[in-house]
């Protein structure tokens, strides 16, 4: 069965073609490229990302403009649906901003642009993105943003906490992210947004491998539906 993807790229978005190449490379399939202003969706996806970038040049909120887009109103649907969606940085923000994932991000705690690996804790292998993964394996991410500072509402990071949505943890501080959190679960587990980047860290030359496993889970959850 083919990994039927598509990549959605915005004004502003620089890490679509990075995106689209890890998912190549996994599925064996190139994904749909999506123009922010189609306002539907290729039939019968698998998998939909949201890029890395700056979309509209971050000059509003990060993310809000973007999350306007026609596009967006059928990620939202397809996310209700079921169908898996990735968020990564930039993407993460759009998701927050869309509704899809409580929370926001927010200017970095130190107000520098951080720009390097890092470890990271997997919190759960209980999702379609984490299966390849063992809860509490630390992995390597590479991380490049101003705005990665995740805030919510200490019900919500209880929440989050309690339904074991929390799916990435910081090894260590490395933005003022509230517990430590680098990525989120929606409720029913088909979204996850994250700021570290799993497609730039898929092949040893890297520098890591350690976000295949991740692009793996999703092709897996496929094959085993």
């Amino acid at each position: 069965m083919s990994f039927r993807s598509a990549v959605i790229t915005f004004p502003g978005s620089n890490c679509d073609r990075d995106m689209a190449v890890a998912l190549e490379q996994v599925s064996g399939t190139a994904p749909h490229r999506v123009w922010h202003r189609d306002a539907e969706l290729p039939e019968r996806l698998d998998f939909i990302a949201l890029p890395g970038g700056f979309s509209y040049g971050d000059y509003l909120r990060c993310g809000a403009m973007a999350a306007q887009s026609p596009i967006m109103r059928a990620v939202v649907d397809a996310a209700g649906r079921g169908v898996p969606v990735l968020g990564v940085c930039n993407g993460f923000q759009v998701l927050t901003e869309a509704g899809l994932l409580p929370g926001a991000l927010m200017r970095n705690a130190q107000l520098t642009f951080v720009c390097r690996e890092v470890p990271l804790t997997v919190e759960t292998s209980q999702s379609l993105f984490t299966a390849a993964y063992e809860a509490g394996q630390e992995v390597r991410f590479p991380v490049a943003h101003h705005d990665g500072n995740y805030f919510a509402d200490a019900g919500t990071l209880d929440r989050l906490e309690g339904e074991g949505r929390v799916a990435f943890r910081y090894a260590d501080e490395v933005n003022g992210s509230q517990r430590r959190i680098a990525g989120v679960l929606n409720e029913a587990g088909n979204v996850l947004g994250m700021m570290p980047h799993p497609e730039r860290a898929i092949e040893a030359a890297q520098g890591s491998s350690d976000g295949r496993k991740l692009f793996e889970s999703a092709v897996r959850a496929l094959a085993d539906a």
